[in-house]
Formats: structure tokens, C-alpha cells, sequence
């Protein structure tokens, strides 16, 4: 009995050693599925991780191919943030009820381009615009509205886009929101009456403006600056600043200068919330915003960040572009079936 009692104090601490490490969680990744690139994304997180020493594991794949995988993975899934190329992937994403609600310290943050749904933050804004060459069309011949595109006959076979490519899905479905289905379907005929040439992305189309292979193309406002001018991310493209290319904007609050967002969210699956909600944080932050700016060449979403000189003012692209709700963008399918309606998909 006594023998009992001098052992049982060692006992308790033992076992209250045991209950303390098991109630301690360990300390474990962040997990983050990204659509965006690996050139800008992996030197973000790197200085995510030397600004917090958190760790972060990153897995690629476009924005369809990672929603399927979280579709397949359900509540399995390791992934704690879904970090988007697209706003219609977002969308998606929150429809399918796979996004957590983001707390009001985060959503404040960005000044424009904010989700009405509350579940994903705007990182960064590209625009729609029309590139051309200028050696073979002068800018005064150009439409004032991407529904007068179609009429430019006089460049039948000469005019680029990019039919398959995310982007291009975006505005067409934002087409589709703000203009109607009927109208949609006949602007696609009325391109395809151009008999444009078709290509698998931007860059290859920008390349062949550049060429001279055609005379003008719809893409995002980007891929004329890293022509032209280079980004930090693009050291297999030797900037061009004498490069046959300009930016054509349409009219205030045309869809061709339509406003396409990248954001970021919180996923319902994540184990790691707080470390999540910081990293979110820091996507927002001047430091982050600022290097997106001048690595990529894309707009920030949050004040008192300077664009590159060779940029437009970030105040006139953002009143060039038509507003509309980016949830909508969820509607992706039915941009789907309208393309293979048109026989374009």
C-alpha cells in the first residue's frame, strides 16, 4: 500500500505529460491550391514564409482541373486555401459550398473588386483590351466597341483570339450577364464570319501579331506589356520595347475593357484557419500587392499602389470597365453550351 502511494505522484505527472502532448496540435503546413502561376506564386510565399517562418506547400493546376480535385477529395481534402486564376472558378467554388466565410478584418482590406458573396478576396485585376499592330492598322481605324469588331470586314483572316482559353471564358460569360444570350450568339457569329485564327493561349497570339501574321487580337492587357517591356517572372522573353504592338481601350464601360479578377479564399476543408486568414492577410498587403504590380505587370487591389510608368493610370482602367457582379461568373456551363452551340467548343 505505501509501496502504491510513493509510486502514484510519478504516475499522474507521467500520464499528465502524456494527455498535454496529445492535446497540443502539431504544427503542420499551410496547403494551398493555386491556379495562379508558379513564377509569381512560389516568390510570394517564399516571402511569406521568411516574413512568418510558417511553411506553405503548394500544389498547380489550372483553375477546372483543381476544382475537380476538390470535388473528388470532398471533406478529405488537405487543401486550406484556393487560390484562383479566375473569379468564375471562385464563384464556382462557392456554389458548390466549398468556401468558408471570410471574417470583416479581411474583407475590408482590398478598396475594389470585393465579392458580394463575403467568401474570397480580389489579389489582382487584369483587363480586357484589343493589341495591334500598328504597322498594319492605325488605332483611328479601330472600333470604339467590341460589338463594332464584327463589323471590321476588311480584316477577315486577320484578326486573333483565343476561344478555348479561361480568360476568354470570363468574357463571354460576363457577355452573357450583361448582355444577354441573344446578343452574345450573335457577336460570336459575327466574329466567326471574320474567320479569325484561333489560338491555344495568348502568348502564341501576341507573338504572331508581333510577326505579322495578324493584325490585331483580343487578350488580357499583360501580355502586350510583357512583350514590350518584360516582367520580372518572363526571363525566357527578352523585352521588346520597339515591338509592333500597341493597346487599343474601347469606350468607357465597354466589355472589352472588362475588368477580370484573381482572388483567393479560405476552403471549408482547412484544419490551419488562422495561419489560412494570415496568409490571405498578407495577399492583401502593400508588399505583396506591390510586387504582383511589378512582377506581372497586373493592378493591385488596394490603395497607394503605384502601377509601372508603362502602365495606364490604375483610376482610368478601372473606369474603362463595365461593372457587374463577379459571382455571376459561376455560370460557367452555360457559356459552355453557348460556345458549342456556335461550334466553338
Amino acid at each position: 500500500m505505501n509501496s502504491f502511494k510513493s509510486k502514484f505522484p510519478i504516475l499522474l505527472v507521467s500520464l499528465l505529460i502524456i494527455v498535454t502532448a496529445c492535446s497540443e496540435p502539431e504544427s503542420e503546413e499551410l496547403v494551398i491550391y493555386s491556379g495562379r502561376s508558379q513564377a509569381l506564386v512560389d516568390d510570394l510565399v517564399d516571402m511569406y514564409n521568411e516574413k512568418t517562418g510558417e511553411q506553405v506547400e503548394v500544389r498547380y493546376g489550372n483553375d477546372a482541373e483543381l476544382l475537380a480535385l476538390l470535388a473528388e477529395e470532398g471533406e478529405q481534402s488537405p487543401a486550406d486555401i484556393f487560390w484562383a486564376n479566375t473569379t468564375g472558378a471562385l464563384a464556382n467554388a462557392s456554389s458548390e459550398n466549398r468556401l468558408q466565410a471570410l471574417p470583416d478584418s479581411i474583407l475590408a482590406l482590398p478598396s475594389s473588386y470585393t465579392a458580394s458573396s463575403g467568401q474570397w478576396i480580389p489579389v489582382t485585376v487584369r483587363f480586357r483590351v484589343l493589341a495591334y499592330n500598328p504597322q498594319n492598322v492605325s488605332e483611328e481605324e479601330l472600333p470604339s466597341s467590341i460589338s463594332e469588331l464584327t463589323e471590321m470586314t476588311e480584316f477577315e483572316g486577320r484578326v486573333g483570339w483565343t476561344p478555348t482559353y479561361s480568360s476568354f471564358y470570363d468574357f463571354i460569360t460576363a457577355m452573357r450577364i450583361i448582355e444577354g444570350e441573344e446578343f452574345t450568339l450573335d457577336w460570336i457569329e459575327g466574329m466567326k464570319a471574320l474567320n479569325p485564327v484561333a489560338y491555344s493561349s495568348n502568348t502564341p497570339m501576341v507573338q504572331a501579331l508581333v510577326g505579322g501574321e495578324i493584325d490585331m487580337g483580343l487578350t488580357n492587357h499583360y501580355y502586350v506589356l510583357r512583350m514590350k517591356y518584360g516582367d520580372a517572372k518572363s526571363g525566357d522573353q527578352t523585352p521588346q520595347p520597339d515591338a509592333p504592338i500597341e493597346t487599343h481601350h474601347f469606350e468607357s464601360g465597354d466589355l472589352g475593357n472588362l475588368a477580370l479578377v484573381t482572388g483567393a479564399a479560405l476552403l471549408n476543408t482547412s484544419d490551419q484557419n488562422e495561419q489560412a486568414l494570415r496568409f490571405l492577410k498578407f495577399l492583401v498587403s502593400e508588399e505583396a500587392q506591390s510586387f504582383a504590380v511589378q512582377s506581372v505587370n497586373e493592378y493591385p487591389v488596394i490603395d497607394g499602389v503605384e502601377v509601372q510608368d508603362f502602365m495606364l493610370d490604375a483610376d482610368q482602367a478601372f473606369e474603362l470597365s463595365p461593372e457587374y457582379d463577379y459571382e455571376q461568373l459561376q455560370n460557367l456551363e452555360g457559356t459552355l453550351d453557348l460556345l458549342r452551340k456556335a461550334g466553338l467548343n
